[in-house]
């Protein structure tokens, strides 16, 4: 680590997407000095690399960052590509110092500050602001190992379109948002049976104009931002269950899935003669499996106590009290339940970035004063 080139830095910003060029944003209106690091080839990427059908589930109207709106028709609902070239030119009309095909490696302690190690290069730096979501490393149960080798497996992260899966009966193992969504693109050309428990879904249609104009407002201005937060008690109740469950459906109602002819059934829970085993008994007779099972944080490389049982970081609102300096910004529930989304992560990136400035202000503060 010695010989690596060492750039010393205010703030370090690790991830490029929405949430960390929000942060990027904040932090250049108050002048602080900061790098944004991210392992992709181009912003954007983690929105283009998902399966080719995916929408946004808010309209443009509700999906631009701070600063800058999303173009075009406010009503209509982004492709993931749109929103991958929104995020690539919002950095670029903010000129945003982003450093791409650098992934983050370590992020460990070094005195007050913190020393970030990306590739062959080191960072020294007072903050560190992680902006990212909890879903960085799939998560597949240690059975699927023991399906037949016949069976095609596949998790949603890389599910791009039906011709990836080989012919025959198509198991999405998964009942949340990007399960069924995937069912849905698969049974054009095969038979599809959705396993897992019905985790319930937003009772009114997302592209109508009765929630366009109202419905998508309040839930997502005052529902998810504002009564759904830690600053309000009901928040607080919930926020330990919706952070270690999945949430309704958006887009897709149960109605759907069997007009489509999906069938449901139990979720998967082991394997028996190389099939998968339902919780009912019932063994499943498929050559394609697609795991919509969510993922790990994938935190490892931070390289300090801050981490849960649950493997989640330790945090108020973003903040981590045992490590000073070091934020998140992006995380499920971090404040409210918006704060995962594109319309709710701009306030926290504002809070997260003020800090930031504080703590800046306070350290030049003390260099003055010791140097007088």
């Amino acid at each position: 680590m010695a010989s690596m080139k060492t750039e010393r830095v205010n703030t370090v910003v690790v991830g490029a997407g929405q949430a960390g060029l929000s942060v990027g944003y904040h932090l250049q209106r108050r002048g602080v000095s900061f790098v944004i690091l991210d392992g992709g080839a181009r912003v954007g990427d983690a929105w283009r690399q998902r399966w080719d059908s995916l929408k946004l589930f808010t309209p443009r109207k509700f999906s631009s960052l701070d600063g800058w709106a999303f173009p075009g028709d406010r009503n209509r609902f982004p492709t993931k590509d749109e929103m991958g070239d929104y995020l690539e030119a919002y950095a670029r009309h903010f000129d945003l110092p982003i450093r791409l095909n650098t992934r983050v490696e370590r992020v460990s302690r070094q005195g007050q500050g913190f020393v970030v190690v990306a590739g062959g290069l080191r960072f020294e730096a007072d903050n560190v602001v992680v902006a990212m979501a909890n879903h960085q490393r799939p998560a597949v149960p240690a059975f699927a190992a023991d399906l037949d080798p016949s069976i095609r497996q596949i998790h949603s992260l890389d599910y791009r379109n039906p011709s990836q899966l080989q012919d025959g009966p198509v198991l999405v193992a998964g009942a949340g948002n990007s399960g069924v969504e995937i069912a849905l693109d698969v049974v054009q050309r095969h038979r599809v049976v959705v396993a897992g428990r019905d985790t319930g879904h937003v009772p009114f249609h997302i592209d109508k104009r009765p929630a366009l104009v109202i419905l998508m407002r309040l839930t997502l201005r005052v529902m998810f931002h504002r009564i759904l937060s830690i600053a309000n008690p009901l928040g607080r109740r919930m926020r330990p269950k919706m952070l270690h469950n999945g949430g309704p459906l958006v887009r897709t109602k149960p109605y759907q899935l069997t007009n489509a002819g999906i069938e449901r059934v139990p979720r998967v829970t082991g394997v028996s003669g190389g099939k998968p085993a339902l919780a009912d008994g019932r063994l499943l007779d498929v050559t394609n499996v697609v795991w919509a099972t969510g993922f790990h944080p994938g935190f490892s490389w931070i390289d300090l106590p801050i981490f849960g049982a649950d493997g989640l970081p330790e945090h108020e609102g973003g903040e981590v009290a045992r490590e000073p300096g070091l934020f998140f910004v992006g995380l499920h529930f971090l404040y409210s339940m918006s704060s995962e989304m594109i319309h709710g992560v701009g306030r926290d990136a504002d809070r997260i970035a003020g800090r930031v400035a504080e703590r800046a202000a306070k350290a030049g503060e003390a260099r003055r004063s010791k140097a007088a």
